[in-house]
């Protein structure tokens, strides 16, 4: 055997002892020789097969706890503008051979850019708005009469149901898809000496530079938009709630918490109208004194065209709860409570809660939906009386000439 026949047999051995192919099996190496000549058969080999390959496990998707959502979730900011200058004008003459007074040829500097506040329906929050926003600078002009060029706009995207506040003052509202404020002005680009050419001014030697853009700080505010808002105290069962009867997943769990931020779902019906519910943030007594978060939960039922009361039936007494609210919303904005809404009675599963349903629709003339968020009894009734609202809601926009809100 000559020295090739040995190192084909080597090369068999060393892959013969590589762990985990087990493909090898199937690998037949035949070696002959006969003066010198060699036959190698390979009838099958490969390491791409799911049973050469490392098992891999699908890892699944967990839930996102609610401090987590939080870190996201930005419903104001603070943004400190600065719009581009313009450019600076040239003073330059006109240079050519055999033409000795060519005259002024400096040209304009371009604009400065604007600074644009745009609407943009996916996205959610003001988490990804930075704190300072400048502008680019308008180009200088150049000879030959070149003038500067412009510079580019700067976008800013923020969600729908954005107010911007200028000094306290609400200077623009940011609720429909695609809406543009011009925040910050750029400024104008500058004057070259061709500019200031006249009969009396031959040789102009005169060129302005650009004027400064605008600055500003303005204070962005999200306001939730949403044809229902969930109101009520803290673990009444919202979030468990808007899960049963929507598509949206806000944080849940068998031990009281709070959540911290307003969450949107959408519910479904057959002829593909869609209703928007938010769930606002649990309320507390004194919120319109901005006690605890106060006026951070209120703002966010302000664009909300119908409420939903949702009532605790394991707490003693869950008709004040319905009285306070009330008169939270009506201390933080006159007429807040008197929109159209709806008494939900949330908990009905638990066995105290029966005695607790009867003696609310005892002393409240309003019709009470009693559901239990966590069983899914009597979520339908929940549903239709929903579109009911928003039926009447889209009644009444047509009849003051409005557009009503679709999501």
């Amino acid at each position: 055997m000559t020295i090739g026949g040995w190192l084909l047999q080597d090369v068999v051995r060393l892959l013969s002892t590589v762990p985990g192919r087990r493909m090898l099996s199937a690998l037949s190496v035949s070696v002959s020789g006969a003066a010198g000549q060699h036959r190698t058969n390979v009838r099958y080999f490969s390491t791409t097969r799911s049973q050469c390959a490392k098992a891999r496990c699908v890892k699944k998707k967990t839930d996102i706890s609610e401090k987590k959502l939080t870190r996201y979730f930005v419903d104001h900011r603070r943004v400190s503008l600065a719009a581009g200058s313009g450019g600076k004008g040239a003073c330059t003459f006109h240079s050519e051979p055999r033409k000795e007074f060519g005259g002024p040829d400096g040209g304009n500097g371009g604009n400065g850019g604007d600074i644009i506040i745009k609407v943009d329906q996916q996205v959610k929050s003001l988490s990804m708005v930075a704190q300072v926003y400048r502008g680019q600078d308008g180009e200088s002009g150049g000879k030959k009469n070149c003038y500067g060029r412009n510079a580019k706009t700067t976008y800013i995207t923020v969600p729908v149901g954005t107010i911007v506040k200028e000094n306290g003052k609400i200077v623009a509202d940011l609720s429909r898809q695609g809406q543009e404020y011009i925040a910050a002005f750029g400024g104008a680009g500058g004057k070259g000496n061709r500019f200031f050419l006249s009969n009396e001014n031959r040789a102009p030697t005169t060129a302005t530079p650009g004027e400064p853009g605008q600055e500003k700080v303005l204070h962005l505010e999200l306001r939730t938009m949403a044809h229902a808002g969930m109101v009520g105290f803290p673990n009444a069962g919202k979030s468990s709630l808007l899960r049963a009867i929507s598509n949206a997943k806000p944080a849940v769990a068998a031990y009281p918490f709070t959540t911290l931020n307003p969450h949107v779902g959408i519910v479904q019906y057959q002829d593909h109208e869609q209703v928007a519910v938010a769930d606002i943030p649990g309320i507390i007594r004194g919120a319109h004194r901005n006690r605890g978060l106060g006026i951070s939960f209120l703002r966010h039922i302000e664009r909300c065209r119908f409420l939903i009361y949702v009532l605790d039936l394991s707490a003693r007494e869950p008709w004040t709860q319905l009285q306070e609210l009330r008169f939270e919303l009506e201390q933080y904005e006159p007429g807040l409570a008197g929109r159209p809404q709806a008494i939900v009675a949330n908990k009905v599963d638990i066995p105290e809660a029966r005695a607790n349903l009867a003696a609310l629709r005892s002393r409240v003339t309003q019709r009470v939906i009693p559901v239990s968020a966590l069983t899914g009894h009597n979520i339908e009734e929940l549903i239709l009386h929903l579109r009911e609202l928003y039926d009447g809601y889209l009644l009444t926009e047509e009849r003051a000439g409005g557009s009503p809100m679709t999501w």
